[in-house]
């Protein structure tokens, strides 16, 4: 994965397309995305790329969110390395490091729980909620059905898509 940090769209737009769809993986890891994203350059703002990335990521297929979905660690895990996209996820988890014993016994079983139901990671957009409110949210998308709950999902890895190429970008 890409370790390069831009500081703002000009650098991003001043990339090579190779370079800019390396940067960008570690935002999700969609090929449709990436390229759609590089290959709109050049962007006037961060504000402008920002908005292509959401449209872009709207909807993000079945394939895509399980290709995307094989990076992301469950919630309360820590992501190992030292790749973009492993400091990306720990950042996100930041409010759920230190939770309480019990609610660490409820992640880890809400989210043993959610992979049995669903057959993949519990995906939540972590950064800015409290590990209260995660297990909150995954309680309450243990009952959906998978109908219900595929647009959840791809909603957040938009989401959070988008968060981490703020990160990249801002200005």
């Amino acid at each position: 994965m890409s370790t390069v940090v831009v500081t703002g769209v000009d650098a991003f737009n001043a990339m090579s397309r190779d370079e800019a769809i390396a940067l960008l993986r570690p935002c999700v890891d969609v090929d449709r995305w990436c390229a759609e994203l590089a290959d709109a350059r050049p962007f006037a703002s961060a504000e402008l790329l920002l908005a292509a990335a959401e449209l872009a990521a709207s909807p993000f297929e079945a394939d895509e969110i399980e290709r995307a979905l094989a990076h992301h660690p469950r919630i309360g895990d820590r992501a190992a390395g030292t790749h973009t996209e492993a400091r990306l996820s720990r950042a996100e988890q930041a409010g759920v490091d230190r939770p309480d014993a019990a609610v660490s016994a409820a992640l880890l079983e809400g989210n043993l729980a959610y992979e049995r139901r669903f057959g993949r990671v519990f995906l939540i957009r972590a950064a800015g909620r409290s590990a209260g409110e995660i297990l909150a949210a995954l309680d309450e998308r243990l009952g959906n059905t998978d109908e219900q709950e595929a647009p959840i999902v791809a909603d957040q890895l938009r989401q959070i898509a988008v968060l981490r190429l703020k990160g990249i970008v801002a200005p």
